[in-house]
């Protein structure tokens, strides 16, 4: 069994060409509309460094079976309160989760830092490439990608420094920049689009960004037609 968080990257190789099961998506606003689910999202199973796979067995497969295939049943039902009845569902399968042991099979890093690193640059990565205005980027500051990854600030930034000799901040603000010479010499787009699409609220905040870490004016960067 495996638990997900949206904002973690996860990886995994497929060993069998058949398999069947039960995958249940659910936002955290559902999720916060129960008065006692606190506990359960700062649970391991929702944590970087958790264990978010476990084994069960035959016996709890076929009643964990029972559970997804009631959730199911109640989505096609009119009943005015099924959505409080699946909440519940879910924090029985959360709660069994719980009371079983990590996967001998899960990889675990024998260094936090390193896992939380990891996760951290192949998140910062995802963010990328900015391929409209019309989705800029979410995740701009060091905190942002702290509460995506369930930790503290203090804590993803030393884990940060202690891997890569380099800050959060530094590593978000290389990445920017990065992306921010690729829109101005691949794209068409105004100076002003492409600051919006960056996350700033005023291009004239992105042009003061940009020439203090490169040097130069944005415009400078675009290719003149011939």
């Amino acid at each position: 069994m495996f638990f997900g968080n949206p904002h973690i990257p996860y990886s995994w190789e497929t060993i069998s060409t058949t398999y069947a099961g039960y995958t249940v998506l659910f936002s955290e606003d559902f999720f916060k509309a129960s008065d006692r689910s606190e506990s359960l999202q700062n649970s391991p199973l929702f944590k970087i460094g958790g264990t978010p796979v476990l084994e069960i067995n035959e016996q709890q497969q076929s009643f964990l079976n029972t559970i997804f295939q009631k959730m199911i049943e109640e989505q096609n039902t009119d009943y005015t309160y099924k959505d409080d009845l699946i909440r519940n569902y879910i924090n029985l399968i959360i709660h069994e989760a719980l009371k079983l042991q990590p996967s001998k099979h899960y990889e675990q890093h024998k260094n936090a830092a390193s896992r939380i690193t990891s996760v951290f640059l192949e998140l910062l990565e995802r963010q990328f490439p900015i391929e409209s205005t019309d989705h800029p980027l979410e995740l701009k500051t060091a905190q942002d990608y702290a509460k995506g990854m369930a930790v503290h600030v203090n804590h993803l930034n030393r884990a940060v420094k202690e891997i890569t000799g380099k800050s959060t901040t530094t590593h978000i603000t290389d990445r920017i920049v990065s992306e921010a010479k690729a829109l101005l010499q691949h794209t068409d787009w105004n100076i002003a689009e492409i600051a919006y699409a960056l996350g700033f609220v005023y291009p004239s905040y992105f042009n003061n960004f940009f020439k203090r870490l490169t040097g130069t004016n944005p415009t400078a960067l675009r290719i003149l037609p011939v």
